[in-house]
């Protein structure tokens, strides 16, 4: 799989862009150690093909004519650094002009800029860690949460990896026990696979790998976030609550009624959890035709929600509520739905209860707010945390959070449940073997194991350069 391009030395910028007090250029490949000494000057005429690894130096990086920075270089050698070549990582200070002296120098003496992901994927290539370990580094990377962060870090250091080798392991003894009696099947006095423990195997490794695969939905939802639906009437106080929620003025706040007529929404961290909050178009009977799409758009959101938050006017509880409610508990049902009456600021106790009253008979944890004043807004984000019943994950749990992950784990799934069904049906082992090989081919999938280079283009393409 490894290409002539991937025998370049290549160098990159791998701190984030802008200035800060130090920046850090990685440079890999076989002659890293080679081209970082022909414009590095260490101090009693060292050099960095000299030292042992994990050394760093101070010196100062040159261009030839003239001193760019005093530097210091991190030395790692082969097979023993991130991507298994030899690397020198080069401390500078953050000057944005420096790091691009820096990169010019190197790419004018035999580097190559690094391609978005390169060194990550060359630390698969090597075998440093499989697709998945190298996967997490990206969502590493991109952790918004502890949540998140806890997730991405187990997977790198090689919690699923482990999972999937045990599995792995699992369908191969299950396919060289089926195969080995396809190659013996002329006699029939022998048997090398017991159908009783095969069954029993099989529907060890289903339930494994249909727990690997539930797993995705909280995975999912903590990485990119539990979507929270905001919903009611028109000049509920939805955008003005949408902004108190996520600090900042995300949406427009106006008295016309319909000024929201798409979604918009943005991610809030309550307590080391991600919540994405979807600001909708208001629900009324109209015949406007583009305001009726921003309404049907809020169905589709409340659908794919997993809280519902109906915002009501404490002021304004009209005659369309039954109409209102029916729609919007329709669309809830599946979800956890919170009753949300704003602008309790503007009532008195005695039409609170008449609101208590009104709104009873809805099956609903209910809460009073001021979205405007920012009234019992904490007790609100509490109550969607509670409502939204994340379970706990722990270090060493294993949860899924990657789409192409999920995706092959569903086909090993329905490849794994044919050759349950077909030893329930007694079926010839030539079929099983099939199935067990698509189940086979579909792990391996997750780990690197059978790849090809446009997947591996589609994975490191989105990561960060320098990465």
């Amino acid at each position: 799989m490894k290409s002539d391009n991937y025998n370049d030395t290549i160098c990159a910028v791998s701190t984030a862009q802008g200035v800060g007090g130090i920046a850090v250029i990685r440079v890999s490949g076989s002659q890293a150690l080679y081209i970082v000494d022909k414009v590095v000057r260490l101090p009693k005429d060292r050099q960095l093909t000299e030292l042992e690894a994990y050394h760093a130096v101070y010196g100062t990086f040159y261009d030839g004519v003239r001193d760019i920075d005093q530097i210091v270089a991190l030395v790692f050698r082969a097979p023993r650094s991130f991507t298994g070549e030899d690397v020198v990582e080069i401390s500078c200070h953050g000057s944005v002009y420096i790091q691009q002296e820096i990169v010019r120098v190197l790419l004018d003496n035999g580097c190559r800029l690094a391609r978005p992901g390169e060194f990550t994927q060359r630390a698969f290539l090597n075998g440093k860690m499989d697709l998945s370990q190298a996967e997490a580094v990206a969502d590493l990377i991109s952790s918004r949460s502890k949540s998140a962060h806890r997730l991405a870090l187990n997977q790198m250091k090689g919690g699923f990896s482990k999972e999937l080798a045990e599995l792995r392991g699992q369908l191969l003894k299950f396919t060289s026990l089926v195969e080995l009696e396809l190659d013996f099947s002329d006699h029939e006095d022998l048997e090398f696979a017991d159908r009783t423990e095969l069954k029993e195997l099989a529907h060890k490794i289903e339930d494994k790998i249909s727990s690997l695969a539930g797993s995705f939905s909280v995975g999912n939802a903590i990485k990119e976030g539990i979507p929270v639906a905001i919903v009611g009437e028109t000049n509920a106080g939805k955008s003005t609550l949408l902004n108190a929620l996520v600090g900042e003025e995300k949406a427009i706040v106006s008295d016309i009624q319909g000024t929201t007529r798409d979604v918009i929404e943005d991610v809030v961290n309550i307590n080391g959890v991600l919540y994405r909050f979807i600001d909708t178009a208001g629900l009324r009977q109209t015949t406007d035709t583009i305001e009726n799409m921003g309404i049907e758009r809020t169905y589709q959101t409340m659908d794919k929600a997993a809280v519902v938050l109906w915002i009501i006017d404490c002021q304004k509880v009209t005659e369309h509520i039954e109409w209102l409610a029916e729609r919007i508990v329709k669309h809830s049902k599946g979800k956890k739905l919170l009753l949300v009456l704003n602008k309790s600021d503007k009532i008195e106790q005695e039409e609170k209860k008449a609101l208590d009253n009104i709104f009873s008979t809805y099956d609903a944890p209910k809460i009073y707010i001021s979205a405007k004043q920012g009234i019992a807004l904490d007790d609100l984000r509490k109550m969607i945390t509670e409502v939204a019943e994340l379970p706990e994950v722990g270090d060493n749990d294993v949860t899924v959070t990657n789409m192409r992950h999920y995706e092959a784990l569903k086909n090993a799934l329905a490849s794994i449940r044919r050759v349950n069904d077909g030893l329930a049906s007694n079926i010839s082992g030539d079929f099983l073997s099939q199935d067990l090989r698509e189940c086979l081919q579909h792990i391996g999938e997750i780990t690197g194991e059978i790849t090809t280079d446009e997947v591996l283009g589609n994975i490191f393409k989105n990561f960060c350069i320098g990465k």
